[in-house]
């Protein structure tokens, strides 16, 4: 009976992974249908999520919050799509990785660079709110989402159905801001005025997530956040306490990370 139910478990389990792949997968030809190809990629080392975004006529395509280590992956992944990566485009300066932005620059032919004008770091695109970073007949727009940092921005698409967060909202979460211009209040100020005031099922693409999730939209985060669900004064003593270590790369990345990634870029 014991060895029936954990058939039964292990059957429903491996269901329900099938349908999340499956549903991915259909996901992913609904956009394309749309016009926009789309692919989430991982680094596991950090936990970073990476996104590539194309406009399937045209094959124009940007790249949000590269990894160093990845730049092959990617850049292999480009040419089997036969895409043309106009711009690597950063979320934030990020602490616990080296951005690959650099690296593609000097392996892709035209690439241009980008981050928020408030951020501190040089790139060929300084943005800032309300900025759009066009591929195709698709563009992206910035919304300033500081709070984890002074120059995180978060990008989303021209019909508002998908928001690249980076570390300002995550899934269930948020950054930490207890660092590099780190704020808490205005963090939870930036959250609430400039991503929950999206569409309700905008889906939320963090550029971290350390539980194997994925994706989640505006209206799940207004609802389960368990920190941004708070009031301002709640949210201010949760961050607070949170009593977290160094990233184990911050000397390192944020150099790096202020001049595109590489020293010598």
């Amino acid at each position: 009976m014991g060895l029936g139910l954990a058939a039964r478990g292990f059957k429903a389990a491996l269901t329900a992974a099938s349908w999340r792949y499956t549903g991915l997968r259909a996901y992913c030809a609904r956009m394309e249908t749309r016009g926009l190809l789309f692919r989430q990629l991982f680094e596991s080392e950090s936990s970073t999520y990476s996104y590539l975004l194309a406009d399937v006529e045209s094959r124009e395509a940007v790249l949000i919050d590269p990894v160093l280590e990845m730049v092959e992956r990617d850049v292999k992944l480009i040419d089997e799509l036969g895409l043309k990566l106009k711009v690597a485009a950063n979320t934030h300066c990020h602490a616990d990785h080296v951005t690959g932005s650099g690296l593609l620059k000097q392996r892709v032919f035209g690439l241009k660079s980008a981050i928020s004008v408030h951020s501190g770091a040089a790139a060929d695109i300084m943005l800032t709110e309300g900025d759009k970073i066009t591929f195709g007949r698709h563009s992206l727009t910035v919304r300033e989402t500081p709070g984890h940092t002074d120059g995180c921005i978060t990008y989303v698409t021209g019909d508002q159905s998908m928001a690249f967060t980076g570390d300002a909202l995550l899934i269930r979460g948020c950054g930490r801001t207890d660092f590099q211009q780190g704020c808490s209040k205005k963090l939870y100020e930036s959250v609430h005025q400039k991503i929950f005031t999206l569409p309700g099922d905008c889906l939320v693409y963090p550029a971290h997530d350390y539980k194997g999730q994925t994706v989640s939209t505006v209206d799940e985060e207004k609802k389960f956040n368990p920190r941004l669900t708070k009031s301002l004064e709640e949210f201010v003593k949760i961050m607070d306490n949170l009593n977290l270590p160094k990233p184990a790369k911050i000397d390192i990345a944020v150099p790096a990370n202020l001049v595109c990634g590489l020293h010598e870029v």
